[in-house]
C-alpha cells in the first residue's frame, strides 16, 4: 500500500528521534518516497546525514538553509501524507496554537495533505491538562493521533507515552491509504472501550472476579478503530491483548483502578462502550497476609464497588454511551431498565441461556436497544462479526 506514496516526515526533539531511522528504512523498503524535516533538538538526538542516507533525500533542518525557506510550501503540496514522530509535547502544542518558529511547523501550516502524529514523551506529561486539549485541537482539525504505547520511559518510569514503534506506524499509513478507498466515519473520535473482568483481592493470595474473556470488547475496540477512531481500550487482568495499531491499552485490575482510568479520560471521549464485566462488590477489607485455614466456615463482607456506567451516564455531555446487559432470566426487562436508569444511548443485551453466547466463547449472540426505540436481534455470530455490527449502530445513532 505505500509503493509510490510520498510521506513527509516530521522529526521534533524526544529521546524518540533514534526510531526515526528504522521508521524510514521500513517506508524506503515499503516502496515509499520519504523526505525529511528536522528541528534542531532533534539533531541532537540523531544526525540528519543518518536520515538523509537512509531517505535518500537532503534532510532539512534550518529555514536559512538553501532554499528551504520556500521550499517549506513545495513541501507541503509534495506529500500524500505528513506524519510528525516523534512529535514531542512542545511540538504537539505548537501545532495546535498555530506557532511557527522553526522549519518543521512551516511546513506543517503548508501541508494541504493528511496529518498524523505519533506523541512521545514522559506519563505526567502525557495526562497533563494542557497536552490534553491540545491532542483534543488536533483531532478536531481531523489529524489522526497514532496510539502512544506503554512501557519503559526516558525518565526510568513506567507508563504511558512511549511512541509507537515504527513497525505500528508503517501499518497505520498502510491502514490509511487503505481507508482512503473505504468510509471510516469515525475518524477523528476518540473511544473509550471496557474489557474483561476485573479483580478484588480477598489477601495477598485471593481475589473475587468472574468468567469474562475481553473478547467481546477487545473486538469492539478493534471494529472502532477500522472506522476510524481514537480507542482507548481499559482492558482488566486476562490472556487476550489487542494487536490493533489503532487501539491504546490501558491495564487495570480492580473496579476502583477501571473507574479512575475511565472517568480521568471521559471529558475528552465521544463515545464509550462499557462492555467490561465490572465485580459489583469487594472486600471491605483486604487481609494484608495470606488467610489460613481454619474455621468450617469464612464470612468476608463485601461493599459495592463505584457504579462506571451510572457515573458516566449522570455525567454525560456530548457522549454516546453504550453498555452491556448479561442476564440469566427476564433479560429484555433488565435490559430496558438498565438503559433508562443509567441514561444509555444503547445497550447490547445477550443471554447465558443462548447456546454459544457468553462468556469464553468466539461467538456471540445479542440484541440491541436504543433509547430511540431501536429493537435489533442479530443472529448468533462470531465476536468479530458482532463488534462490527455494534460499531455500525453507533454509527447511525452518531447521525441520528
Amino acid at each position: 500500500m505505500l509503493q509510490d506514496k510520498k510521506i513527509l516526515l516530521g522529526v521534533s526533539g524526544s529521546i524518540a528521534a533514534y526510531k526515526a531511522a528504522t521508521l524510514v528504512r521500513l517506508l524506503i523498503k515499503a516502496g515509499a518516497q520519504v523526505k525529511v524535516i528536522m528541528t534542531q533538538s532533534a539533531a541532537s538526538f540523531i544526525t540528519p546525514l543518518t536520515l538523509a542516507t537512509l531517505s535518500k533525500n537532503e534532510v532539512m533542518v534550518n529555514i536559512s538553509d538553501h532554499n528551504s525557506w520556500n521550499n517549506h510550501v513545495e513541501l507541503g503540496r509534495w506529500a500524500d501524507v505528513m506524519i510528525i514522530a516523534p512529535a514531542s509535547a512542545n511540538t504537539i502544542a505548537k501545532m495546535a496554537n498555530g506557532l511557527c518558529d522553526n522549519l518543521l511547523m512551516a511546513a506543517y501550516l503548508s501541508a494541504t495533505c493528511p496529518v498524523m502524529f505519533a506523541p512521545a514523551m514522559d506519563e505526567d506529561m502525557w495526562y497533563h491538562p494542557a497536552t490534553k486539549a491540545n491532542v483534543d485541537k488536533l483531532w478536531s482539525y481531523g489529524h489522526q493521533q497514532i496510539p502512544v504505547a506503554t512501557g519503559e520511559l526516558a525518565s526510568g518510569l513506567f507508563g504511558e507515552g512511549r511512541m509507537a514503534e515504527p513497525e505500528e506506524i508503517v501499518n497505520w499509513l498502510s491502514q490509511h491509504f487503505t481507508g482512503t478507498t473505504i468510509d471510516r466515519p469515525l475518524t477523528g473520535k476518540m473511544a473509550i472501550v471496557t474489557a474483561g473482568p476485573t479483580i478484588e483481592h480477598i489477601d495477598p493470595v485471593r481475589y473475587i472476579t468472574n468468567h469474562s474473556s475481553g473478547k467481546m470488547g477487545i473486538a469492539i475496540a478493534a471494529a472502532l478503530a477500522d472506522a476510524g477512531a481514537n480507542v482507548n481500550l481499559v482492558l482488566g487482568p486476562t490472556s487476550q491483548v489487542s494487536n490493533h495499531p489503532g487501539v491504546t491499552t490501558l491495564p487495570v485490575q480492580t473496579a476502583q483502578e477501571m473507574f479512575e482510568k475511565v472517568t480521568s479520560l471521559y471529558s475528552a471521549a465521544n463515545l464509550v462502550v462499557a462492555a467490561a464485566a465490572v465485580a459489583d462488590y469487594r472486600p471491605v477489607n483486604i487481609a494484608d497476609k495470606k488467610i489460613k485455614k481454619g474455621q468450617a466456615q469464612l464470612h468476608i463482607d463485601l461493599e459495592k464497588t463505584p457504579d462506571i456506567l451510572k457515573y458516566l451516564g449522570e455525567h454525560k455531555v456530548h457522549q454516546l454511551l453504550i453498555g452491556f446487559s448479561l442476564e440469566t432470566d427476564n433479560e429484555r426487562e433488565y435490559a430496558l431498565k438498565k438503559l433508562n436508569d443509567k441514561h444509555l444511548d444503547m445497550i447490547v443485551m445477550n443471554s447465558l441461556a443462548d447456546a454459544g453466547a457468553g462468556f469464553n466463547y468466539d461467538t456471540n449472540k445479542v440484541t440491541l436497544f436504543g433509547k430511540n426505540g431501536m429493537e435489533r436481534s442479530l443472529p448468533l455470530k462470531s465476536k468479530l462479526e458482532v463488534a462490527k455490527d455494534i460499531v455500525s449502530a453507533i454509527i447511525e445513532l452518531q447521525h441520528a
